[in-house]
């Protein structure tokens, strides 16, 4: 990891990456973790979040590609567990404050177990 991907302490994420902030981790491995979101918009609403800090996907370069391809699996991998494949699920990356995001770390919402609309919102 570089370091301007080290962790900031003063991130959230980053701090509950490290365990310093309780969270109900669902999925770890040695690039990402998943944690179930504390304020659920579906019945299955999990962040799945690189270890590294990287502050929004508008920060990804082809170099990220196997960590973009863990981030996708894993939300995969996750939803077939979860019983929610097949049916089907919604991924989200929110980029920037325009783009709705609330936490300067790079992350994927997976929801599912309901049906999604259009357009979110």
């Amino acid at each position: 990891m570089s370091d301007d991907r080290a962790p900031d302490p003063s991130c959230l994420f980053c701090r509950i990456v490290a365990g310093e902030i309780p969270a109900e981790t669902v999925f770890s491995d040695d690039l990402i973790v998943a944690i179930r979101d504390i304020a659920p918009r579906a019945p299955t609403h999990v962040l799945f979040m690189p270890r590294a800090h990287i502050r929004s996907a508008a920060e990804l370069t082809e170099a990220d590609g196997v960590l973009l391809g863990r981030l996708v699996s894993a939300t995969a991998d996750f939803a077939r567990q979860q019983g929610i494949a097949a049916k089907g699920y919604r991924l989200v990356m929110n980029v920037g404050s325009w783009g709705g995001q609330t936490v300067d770390h790079l992350h994927v919402h997976l929801l599912g177990g309901r049906p999604m609309t259009w357009p979110p919102g």
